[in-house]
C-alpha cells in the first residue's frame, strides 16, 4: 500500500501554479525529502519538459517507489537516498531544488547543512523553492501555526518552525538571493531563491 498524505492533495495545486512559472526554463529539479512521492508524481506530470529527481533518508524510500512505480512517468526518476547532512550528495549539479514541509521537521545543524548542499550543488541562476510555515519578525503568522509549532515540539524538541529572517541570512551565506515570497492557503508560503552568477575578476 502506498502511503499517504492528505496534506499534500491540498497543497499540490497552490504549489503547481507558482512552479509552472518559476521552472518553465528549467531542464532538472532535485526534491528535497519526496516524503510520499505524491507531490514528485503530480508536478512531473503536469511539468513534463523537465525531468524530476526525487530522494529522501532511507526510511521513506519503499513508498516513494511505490509512486513513482504506479505513475510509470519517463520524466520521474529516484528516489536517491539524500540526507541532508551526508558531507556528499548523489547530485552534483541541478537546475532547480525544491522542497515542501522539511526545513520545521529537521534540526537546525540540519536545516544548515540543507541550504550549504544545496549552494554547492545549484547551477548558477538556479532556483530553489521552499515550501511551508515560517515565521516573520520573530512571530507566529496565525495562531494555528502557533499551535502547530507546539505540537511539532511535543514529537520532537529540535522541531520547530523557522523564521523567515533567519532562513533568507542563511541562503545569503550560500550565495542564494530572495527573489520571491509567495503567500499560499494555509498560512504557508513559498520563499525563492536564484543562485547568484559568480563572476570571476
Amino acid at each position: 500500500m502506498k502511503p499517504f498524505a492528505e496534506s499534500c492533495e491540498q497543497n499540490k495545486q497552490p504549489i503547481l501554479q507558482v512552479l509552472k512559472t518559476r521552472f518553465a526554463d528549467v531542464k532538472s529539479v532535485l526534491e528535497i525529502g519526496s516524503g510520499t512521492g505524491q507531490h514528485a508524481v503530480y508536478f512531473a506530470a503536469h511539468l513534463p519538459h523537465l525531468r524530476w529527481l526525487t530522494s529522501d533518508v532511507q526510511a521513506q524510500q519503499a513508498g516513494i517507489q511505490a509512486w513513482l512505480r504506479e505513475a510509470g512517468l519517463d520524466n520521474l526518476t529516484g528516489p536517491m537516498v539524500l540526507d541532508v547532512n551526508q558531507p556528499e550528495w548523489p547530485v552534483v549539479a541541478i537546475d532547480a531544488v525544491f522542497s515542501a514541509n522539511t526545513v520545521h521537521i529537521i534540526d537546525w545543524p540540519g536545516v544548515e547543512n540543507m541550504f550549504a548542499g544545496i549552494g554547492r550543488v545549484l547551477r548558477p541562476q538556479g532556483v530553489f523553492c521552499l515550501y511551508g510555515p515560517f515565521n516573520y519578525g520573530g512571530g507566529y503568522t496565525c495562531e494555528s501555526n502557533a499551535e502547530f509549532d507546539r505540537w511539532l515540539q511535543t514529537q520532537d524538541p529540535n522541531s520547530a518552525i523557522r523564521d523567515f529572517e533567519a532562513l533568507n541570512e542563511l541562503a545569503d551565506a550560500h550565495d542564494l538571493v530572495l527573489i520571491e515570497d509567495h503567500a499560499m492557503p494555509a498560512n504557508n508560503h513559498i520563499l525563492v531563491w536564484q543562485k547568484a552568477q559568480i563572476v570571476e575578476r
